[in-house]
């Protein structure tokens, strides 16, 4: 399981010491290179401030990364399963292709037993992993100043509209509308739960989320509005602090965030947010206990909807919130998150 891993410091000897113990066990993502490795890598080690460490290979793609073409992670899961084998090598051989399930009955597969089997091994379906690999592609070709074109290509998307609604879809908005030299800037931030993207300006954060979110596309679409489309790819210095302590807060290092938190909303919105921000890492409370603490105790349906719009996941704690009977209820982030969260803070209560 995820959480049983050793530490990060444990994990990186083990890299260092390429120990086979740690083989199929534990997974290093590389941020300066995009790449995800076994820790019996025979590759160069990388710095270690560049390494998160992974239980899976689910959470590596996920994560964003592609897999290392020295060590071959996914090797173990192709070599049990001859479906997933042939799939993920049509994958790298066919670099952009635009992946469907004709595509995959035509080469004598199943979809339904391809879908199972990709779920099994990686949390995702094959169509699922082909999607993200084409569009991290062109995240990265944006971030580094690349041409939307450049950016299409490296993606694999041989239609203008086609790469532009794919990418609409993950980001609200065509690549063309994200401005070059913009004050408010979007970035994607690597996480054990899945890859999240935050929108922060010089000083303030002022969206976070996990990037598979259905409600994203919505959200940074008003957040175009807010900016008036000043928005543009890259990270200002709070992205760094923030990244510093999720990366606390995921070790175990620490339950506490001080990156400063920008709120758009009404001001019965706020309130239930500054109310959220108040739980402390460990502890949970019901809708109506919220309600009565803003002074609002007839709201409660008004404060489940203010929970729910919250934009600032993890640092605004709205996975804190239970119904009355105690259960996980709703969560824009998968409700498996949500208890993997509250499993987490459990060591900060």
């Amino acid at each position: 399981m995820l959480f049983d891993l050793p530490d990060s410091a444990t994990l990186y000897q083990a890299l260092l010491q390429r120990d086979p113990d740690y083989d199929g066990r534990a997974y290093v993502g590389v941020s300066s290179t995009g790449v995800f490795c076994r820790l019996t890598c025979p590759a160069r080690k990388p710095r270690p401030e560049n390494c998160t460490f992974y239980a899976s290979v689910g959470e590596c793609i996920q994560a964003g990364f592609r897999a290392c073409k020295r060590c071959h992670p996914m090797a173990p899961a192709a070599e049990a399963d001859p479906a997933v084998k042939t799939l993920l090598t049509a994958l790298a051989e066919r670099k952009g292709h635009r992946w469907s399930e004709p595509d995959i009955v035509r080469m004598g597969l199943d979809p339904s037993t391809v879908r199972r089997a990709f779920n099994r091994h990686f949390g995702m379906t094959f169509l699922e992993m082909a999607r993200l690999e084409r569009l991290r592609n062109a995240h990265v070709a944006l971030a580094g100043g690349g041409k939307v074109i450049e950016a299409q290509i490296d993606a694999g998307f041989g239609s203008a509209n086609a790469f532009r609604d794919a990418f609409s879809r993950l980001m609200g908005k065509p690549p063309g509308s994200f401005a070059a030299d913009a004050l408010i800037r979007a970035d994607y931030i690597d996480t054990p739960l899945g890859a999240m993207i935050a929108l922060c300006d010089r000083t303030h954060l002022h969206l976070l989320e996990f990037a598979d979110r259905k409600a994203l596309p919505a959200e940074l679409r008003r957040m175009h509005q807010v900016f008036k489309g000043r928005i543009g790819f890259g990270r200002h210095a709070p992205l760094d602090l923030l990244e510093a302590e999720l990366d606390a807060y995921f070790s175990g290092r620490s339950g506490q965030f001080s990156v400063p938190l920008a709120f758009h909303g009404s001001d019965f919105t706020k309130s239930v947010w500054h109310a959220l921000v108040e739980i402390p890492a460990g502890q949970t409370r019901s809708y109506g206990r919220i309600a009565r603490d803003i002074g609002r105790p007839s709201a409660v349906r008004a404060v489940a909807r203010a929970n729910g719009a919250n934009q600032i996941a993890l640092l605004v704690p709205c996975h804190r919130v239970l119904g009355a009977d105690g259960s996980l209820t709703g969560y824009g982030g998968g409700l498996w998150r949500k208890q993997k969260l509250i499993e987490i803070e459990r060591q900060y209560g």
